[in-house]
Parts: structure tokens; sequence; C-alpha cells
């Protein structure tokens, strides 16, 4: 009822009414009135925006990481790998503590011998790359 009803005077208009009887208050057209009730529903306007360059590493070896030898892990691995000094060589001490733990099960050397010949075969970048150290 509220819409019936003359927003200036309060009088009750007619649903055709281009202005109210009573006051001459000029109404809204009953077709602009039904447009204000009903959404209008339009596509979603999609804005591609280009991002900038951003910086990429080639080799992604960090300059803070220390400086250890791919020679020197893959001998420890052969030679010392069941108690897991390759481990501690290359700042894995966790690793290192495990390979201590269970040295007397013999898995830990069989392990550190095939860790010590992929390090001896593995190409500098990916030995540095795996173990977060620079090769020198």
């Amino acid at each position: 009822m509220a819409g019936n009803v003359c927003p200036q005077c309060g009088a009750p208009i007619d649903p055709g009414a281009t202005e109210c009887r009573f006051c001459g208050e000029k109404f809204a057209t009953q077709q602009a009135a039904q447009q204000m009730q009903q959404p209008v529903y339009s596509s979603p306007q999609v804005v591609v925006q280009q991002a900038p360059p951003q910086q990429v590493y080639v080799t992604g070896i960090n300059p803070a990481w220390p400086i250890k030898s791919k020679v020197a892990a893959g001998l420890l691995g052969i030679f010392l790998g069941g108690i897991g000094v390759h481990k501690f060589y290359l700042g894995q001490i966790g690793m290192g503590i495990l390979y201590v733990c269970f040295c007397w099960t013999g898995i830990p050397a069989l392990v550190g011998f095939i860790e010590g010949i992929i390090y001896l075969t593995q190409s500098d970048e990916i030995f540095a790359l795996k173990n977060h150290v620079r090769v020198g």
C-alpha cells in the first residue's frame, strides 16, 4: 500500500496516474517505476592486466649458502655413510642423527654408499640445488 500513496501529501493515487490529483505532485511514469524495481543484469566485463616482468634466477643458487665439496660429500657417503657423516657435512643434522640411530641395522651404510655414488655422478648445479650448498 505504501506505493499507492502520494509521497508529498499522502493521498491515495491511481496506479496509472502521472500526478497527484490533490497536490499536483508529478510522479515518475509507471514504466520508469517498473524499470527501477527490476534489477538490470549485464555481462561482466573482464579487465586483463599484464603483470610486470619478474626477476628470474637462472641457477637458483643462493649466494648465502655454505661452500661444500661435492667430492668430499661423495667420499664421506661411501666410506662413512653408515653413521651419517656425509649428512652432517652437508648440514642436514636431523638426517645425520637418523643415520646414527639406525646404524646398527646396516641400512644407513647401504643408503650412504648409494648416496655417495649419486653425489659423485651428479652435476655441480644439481648437487648444489638439492643440498642447498655452493659447490667449491
